[in-house]
């Protein structure tokens, strides 16, 4: 989906006024459906004066006659009516007033129909937008956001933004016009009388300034609250069997309630004020409309100032209209501010800087011609090349992907003051099978983030067939590894979907045999609709260990030549794990494997075996090697030392 122009540039946003204005700039793209319900709102408008405006001629030359009234005291009215004369003229002027109030509602229906369709688009657009940042967004954002802050963001954000659009910009536009059409009908109609209603006007405005300004930071903090409730419930509910395990119920009620509390204070503190400015402004205009029909009173009884009966009825139409719009603007802003709100958590979002990637060597299809040299192709061949274009000459270069990974005194820490590796050096070979072991927080993890760029390293460098991975497009790079997380994800679909996740264009065969591999095939086919059941809350109708057979079959059918497996079998039990050990030995065949494992039984047969210790390496070497030196491994294999 193309971005929208305004999604790129950097916003800071803290204020109200480029907030609406960011806004706005979505309805740029429907400018012919805008045209067409802006016109309709006008119309409508119009229509509504001109059928309040006939209430005077009704007045002046039909009902005021019944009273006693000479109507030749208004010609110019009656003129208008042309040869009609008695009730046929007042039929036919009864005609015209229904016919322009029908069409005006006519015009209300479509330019709500327009609204409707129009919001829907840019809601459409928006959630694209949110949607496309999430996925160009660092680890770190989704590390330091809770998951039910960032839905927050596409349930309660977008619905107020919705309300903006459908409901909020159209009534605003409609009230504007009314307020202006209504003003010069009354200044034609009474001058003087206008200014009476224009002074308590001011105050109203003044007024609905102040509130509204009072209101507006309480939305914006009533917003960010809903936010942190929906992560603390999220959390709450994904951790809810650990909450009963251990009995917390009520340290996390505890918890709720505070969270809970502080939405309490922000909501009520903006509802205050956003709920006291409508009564406010209905009694002012009711004090306007009490203030301007004596004063037009005493001018229709002394015929002062050109006022008349006909005139007093219609300017009291008017002045009753004029201020209702004002009354209903200021109503409205109660969900004006909070859709500010959302709208500014949303571009927060569209404004995070994407994750970088200044990598230019790709990832390509090649095969081998007879002299042994790489040949990029288009089609697929199991052998695969990164393209080294170099600007400085304009030739391109081709490195034959083979999966050496190397690592030259790296140093990294998650934020600047706490370093977590320190001066790593290490080189895993095409083929070899590296186990890091280690306590938790030694850095075993953060390694396999470092090369995956999850995160990007702070001093050294690391290289991918000899290629510094800063210089590798950050898709290719990923491309070529899989992972096998401890904490397996599955997406509702079948399980065949889910398989197929590592490889999206893979055949039902190649389905099966990466299932077969990774020893999942048998319970599979003892599921009800075998690789076509459909899964969904993430797979909570398999267990644990299915789970992670799955993670190790989509990993599988990737057929990567790097491959990380963190805890990839811990909640498999030993029998199964056995089991599936010929498969991943026959997976592993050929490829470098990262493996971090508690269980050091599954590392004894690692190529080379590195020890961390608060993010360095004091030990390197296989099984035997590091069992004769006596050091942390062998504390650790002969159960002198746990690891944490």
């Amino acid at each position: 989906m193309a971005r929208h122009p305004m999604a790129d540039k950097r916003f800071k946003a803290k204020s109200p006024t480029a907030t609406f204005k960011r806004i706005l700039s979505y309805l740029g793209d429907y400018k012919p459906q805008l045209f067409v319900s802006v016109f309709c709102i006008i119309a409508n408008v119009l229509c509504n004066i001109g059928g309040t405006f006939m209430i005077s001629i009704i007045t002046n030359n039909f009902i005021l006659p019944l009273s006693g009234y000479n109507p030749e005291k208004y010609p110019v009215e009656l003129a208008q009516l042309g040869s009609l004369s008695g009730w046929s003229a007042f039929g036919a002027i009864i005609g015209v007033m229904a016919a322009i109030y029908v069409v005006g509602a006519l015009l209300h229906y479509l330019y709500n129909i327009l609204i409707v369709r129009i919001t829907s688009k840019i809601l459409q657009d928006v959630r694209n937008e949110m949607f496309e940042r999430l996925q160009s967004l660092p680890i770190r954002y989704f590390d330091s956001n809770t998951h039910g802050d960032i839905m927050s963001l596409f349930t309660n954000d977008t619905d107020t933004l919705r309300e903006l659009l459908s409901n909020g910009l159209p009534n605003i536009i409609t009230n504007v016009l009314t307020v202006v059409g209504m003003f010069i009908m009354m200044m034609v109609l009474s001058p003087l009388l206008t200014l009476v209603s224009v002074a308590i006007l001011v105050v109203m405005l003044f007024i609905g300034k102040y509130i509204g300004g009072k209101s507006g930071k309480h939305f914006v903090r009533q917003q960010r609250k809903i936010g942190e409730i929906n992560g603390y419930i999220e959390e709450h509910i994904d951790g809810l069997k650990v909450v009963k395990v251990f009995c917390h119920e009520d340290a996390e009620k505890e918890g709720f309630d505070k969270h809970n509390e502080e939405l309490k204070f922000a909501s009520r503190k903006a509802h205050t004020y956003a709920n006291v400015l409508m009564p406010i402004m209905g009694n002012l205009s009711y004090v306007s409309y009490a203030a301007t029909a004596i004063v037009g009173t005493i001018f229709s009884i002394r015929g002062i100032f050109g006022m008349n009966w006909g005139n007093l009825v219609s300017f009291m139409q008017f002045s009753r209209q004029f201020s209702n719009p004002i009354a209903q603007m200021a109503q409205q802003m109660n969900g004006i501010l909070m859709a500010l709100a959302g709208a500014e958590r949303i571009f927060e979002l569209l404004d995070e800087k994407p994750e970088d990637d200044e990598g230019y060597v790709t990832l390509v299809n090649a095969t081998e011609d007879e002299d042994g040299n790489i040949v990029e192709t288009d089609r697929y061949t199991g052998v695969w090349a990164w393209k080294h274009f170099h600007k400085a000459d304009g030739t391109t270069t081709y490195v034959k992907w083979t999966g050496e990974v190397e690592f030259e005194d790296v140093s990294f820490g998650y934020v600047p003051e706490k370093t977590v590796l320190k001066h790593v050096t290490m080189t895993a070979y095409p083929g070899q099978k590296v186990a890091l072991v280690g306590s938790t927080g030694a850095g075993k993890t953060t390694i396999t983030n470092l090369i995956n760029r999850f995160y990007d390293i702070t001093d050294g460098k690391i290289r991918y067939d000899n290629i510094n991975i800063n210089k590798i497009k950050k898709a290719d790079l990923r491309h070529s590894m899989a992972m096998v997380l401890q904490d397996t994800h599955l997406f509702t679909g079948t399980v065949a979907d889910n398989i197929r996740f590592g490889k999206l264009d893979a055949t039902d065969e190649e389905v099966e045999a990466a299932a077969k591999l990774a020893n999942a095939d048998y319970f599979i086919r003892h599921l009800p609709d075998g690789y076509n059941t459909m899964l969904t809350g993430d797979g909570e109708n398999l267990s644990q260990g299915q789970r992670q057979l799955l993670a190790i079959a989509r990993a599988a059918i990737a057929n990567p030549p790097v491959l990380i497996l963190d805890e990839a079998t811990s909640s498999i039990d030993t029998r199964t794990e056995k089991l599936i050990e010929k498969g991943m030995d026959r997976l592993m065949q050929g490829r470098t494997v990262f493996v971090i494992a508690h269980r050091l039984s599954t590392v004894r047969n690692a190529d080379m075996i590195l020890v961390l210790e608060h993010g360095e390496i004091i030990e390197r070497g296989n099984h035997d090697e590091l069992i004769a030196k006596r050091g942390k491994y062998y504390q650790l294999y002969t159960g002198a030392f746990e690891l944490e």
